[in-house]
């Protein structure tokens, strides 16, 4: 079991601009972190924020700076890192891309950020709809990101089902194998036509896709 912290606490998130707003998330967040671990799950996927604040419209600069945003980031996951310790769960930091936080895009901004935390149970989750837009090269990104990244979510270039937009998903797909990850991937997306044939659909076209590397 993962859950996502957007899916619920819209503009509430631990890299809120707001002190007060910050810690309820946090506490939200260690609230939730115990129940995924009293129901043996796995643990719980925090973007740093989701639509707070954009660079690409007016006033163009946050009321934070770079180093004001990572101080406060590394605090939050610290507190939430050493509680899924405790709870024996872990925190997933996702990177969104940059129209939907102008904090952390990039694999490697989160993998230095889960580095200066320096906890085994924060760790890094990869959307692959998130590295299409904000990486030179999703696959590179991934491969680098080594043993810090440890879930992985996949839609195609317009957040439907993999195989419904333009991305070629064989070298993301492939990147994974090449780091040694051997973790799960969720499809994480909306989906084109009726239901049952378009999840049947994706999942034919991922286990061809994928068959290179199952053994």
């Amino acid at each position: 079991m993962l859950w996502r912290q957007e899916e619920d606490l819209i503009d509430h998130f631990i890299g809120d601009f707001d002190p007060a707003r910050r810690r309820d998330a946090i506490e939200n967040m260690r609230v939730l972190l115990s129940v995924i671990a009293e129901l043996g799950g796995h643990g719980a996927i925090p973007p740093a924020a989701y639509g707070m604040f954009s660079r690409r419209l007016p006033p163009f600069e946050p009321p934070r700076s770079p180093e004001e945003d990572r101080a406060v980031l590394i605090e939050g996951l610290t507190a939430l890192g050493e509680h899924a310790a405790r709870e024996g769960v872990v925190v997933l930091f996702e990177p969104l891309n940059r129209y939907e936080d102008h904090m952390v895009n990039t694999l490697a901004q989160a993998v230095a950020l889960c580095r200066a935390v320096a906890l085994p149970t924060v760790r890094v989750m990869a959307d692959v709809f998130h590295l299409h837009i904000a990486e030179r090269d999703p696959a590179a990104a991934i491969i680098a990101a080594g043993d810090e990244l440890r879930h992985g979510h996949l839609a195609d270039s317009n957040r439907l089902q993999p195989g419904a937009g333009h991305l070629d998903p064989r070298p993301i797909l492939a990147a994974p194998h090449c780091s040694g990850y051997d973790g799960y991937l969720a499809l994480e997306c909306r989906l084109a036509g009726e239901p049952h044939a378009a999840l049947a659909g994706a999942a034919a076209y991922l286990r061809a896709l994928l068959a290179p590397f199952v053994h």
